[in-house]
């Protein structure tokens, strides 16, 4: 018997039909992701597996249990859920927030005794907000919150645990803190996880299984790596990505791109920048909107020039962080140089990772494309990419045209 048992379920908000024919099931311990686009129904769903929304038609179970046949208390001694926005009225303090997850324990006639309490203890210990039992929630920050409300979540015993996309107003520390947390609770407290994630790539480092949701209807189901496609996304979200697997992690890293040669302006100039690591930036803020279409690549997601692109709007080949350049960003990079009119190579750090932008750069040369090296800092001082490194810079540099400053860029290219 499965432990969550979601049989052919549709449900409605008024006329409007929001889930339609919703099928699937999650074992005991389970770590289950729901992902999708906005308006799929992924709250909805929630909703529904915890009892706040009554579907038209299918069942839902828990445990065996159906869920709209059990009173209130009895759905939240099993099901216990994270909202993804908590409101609180009133300036309770931390400690009486978990409490609150004793309430389906505690009958009309009892007051909370020292088992509640040791239990609410517990929780805050699990979940690190002991220390801040006292204090007002008014006063403590986002992770500090949501850590207390996933406490008062535990203080309920659940069986269950619904979260809905637990991390999405936390800045990236907190959000690794709270994805650690719940899968600790997960594994040690063999507590069943089904979670709606924004985040496709926190999805796929934390979660067993993934269903896609699309427009109320389960589009696929599965490993990660069985629902996490290329051309699952592009169905779904409309997006072309890669889907690479991380070098140090070995789960799946979802990268977002444009086609970026559709992008461009017909009637100017297009100029393809090399560069990692901040050195593009200058290049970058030179040559964006100044009468060039620019583009860059290959730079890895979390790069400081990646950041910039990115905030400029400037088309970019991006490969995962910290991994080498593949043959697919290879060719996906030569492919807009051998579109550009010029390729300017900042003052970059090379190794063997991203010796393929210079493999790259050599080709434009050959083709007859014009290159402009940046050269404010000898080869040698940026060369990680040892004899290699320097022979086929050497090639570039014989047939390019060298400044030493980004601002001389724009003079050279006219």
């Amino acid at each position: 018997m499965k432990f969550l048992e979601v049989s052919d379920i549709d449900c409605y908000y008024g006329a409007k039909k929001v889930l339609e024919k919703v099928n699937f099931s999650v074992d005991k311990g389970e770590f289950f992701g729901v992902i999708g686009p906005n308006g799929s129904g992924k709250t909805t769903l929630l909703r529904c597996i915890s009892g706040v929304l009554r579907q038209r038609s299918g069942v839902l179970r828990v445990n065996g249990l159906n869920v709209h046949t059990l009173g209130e208390k009895e759905i939240a001694k099993n099901i216990a859920v994270v909202p993804q926005a908590p409101v609180i009225s009133f300036s309770f303090t931390a400690l009486e927030i978990v409490m609150m997850g004793r309430n389906p324990h505690i009958s009309r006639f009892r007051m909370e005794n020292e088992k509640d309490y040791k239990i609410a203890e517990n929780a805050m210990e699990l979940t690190h907000v002991k220390h801040l039992a006292s204090r007002s929630i008014d006063t403590l920050s986002g992770g500090e919150l949501q850590r207390v409300i996933i406490a008062r979540a535990l203080a309920q015993e659940p069986k269950l645990l619904l979260l809905d996309e637990p991390t999405v107003h936390l800045d990236i520390s907190h959000q690794l803190e709270i994805m650690e947390l719940i899968r600790k609770l997960n594994r040690n407290k063999e507590i069943t996880v089904v979670a709606v994630f924004h985040d496709l790539n926190l999805a796929a480092q934390y979660c067993n299984r993934l269903m896609l949701l699309d427009s109320g209807k389960v589009s696929s189901i599965g490993t990660p790596h069985n629902v996490l496609t290329p051309e699952n996304i592009r169905k779904t979200y409309h997006v072309d990505v890669l889907v690479k697997e991380h070098p140090l992690s070995s789960s799946l890293y979802v990268i977002p791109f444009s086609p970026a040669v559709q992008r461009l302006t017909s009637g100017q100039k297009s100029v393809h920048i090399i560069c990692g690591g901040g050195s593009g930036v200058q290049l970058m803020k030179v040559l964006h909107g100044k009468r060039y279409n620019v583009t860059v690549g290959v730079l890895n997601v979390l790069d400081s020039d990646y950041e910039v692109a990115v905030a400029l709007g400037i088309p970019t080949v991006e490969e995962a962080p910290f991994s080498r350049i593949t043959d697919e960003t290879y060719e996906r990079n030569l492919e807009l140089i051998l579109n550009s009119d010029m390729v300017v190579v900042a003052n970059a750090f090379f190794g063997e990772g991203n010796l393929l932008n210079l493999k790259a750069t050599k080709t434009a040369l050959d083709h007859h494309i014009p290159v402009i090296l940046v050269e404010s800092t000898p080869f040698s001082e940026r060369n990680f990419a040892g004899r290699e490194g320097e022979k086929l810079y050497n090639s570039i540099r014989e047939r390019a045209k060298l400044v030493q400053r980004p601002e001389d860029v724009r003079r050279v290219i006219g």
